[in-house]
């Protein structure tokens, strides 16, 4: 039966393990897994600090009023063109009503 080639992959540290072939006879050997590489310590605790300086604390409290005022702007237009549409709606009723009830008293 054909086997696929697969190629080596580099493991994490660098080094490349080759791949373990299959003995052509029944008889299974197994390979112990690598051991995880140590992770330092100063790699595991150091996370990045953000500093706010009053030019960023300006920027954000700028950009975020910026965006609640174009939020705010589209909300209110969507209302107001809610509100256009139910009153022409409204207008279109009431002049369909007045047009069927004169045809009905004639």
């Amino acid at each position: 039966m054909l086997r696929p080639k697969i190629p080596t992959n580099p493991t994490p540290t660098g080094a490349v393990m080759p791949l373990s072939v299959e003995p052509a006879a029944g008889v299974i050997q197994h390979t112990p897994a690598p051991a995880p590489a140590p992770v330092p310590a100063a790699a595991v605790s150091s996370r990045p600090v953000v500093q706010l300086t009053p030019g960023t604390l300006i920027a954000l409290v700028g950009g975020g009023t910026a965006v609640v005022l174009v939020v705010g702007a589209v909300l209110v237009s969507m209302l107001l063109a809610v509100a256009v549409t139910a009153a022409s709606v409204a207008v279109c009723a009431v002049v369909l009503r007045s047009m069927l009830n004169g045809q009905r008293q004639r």
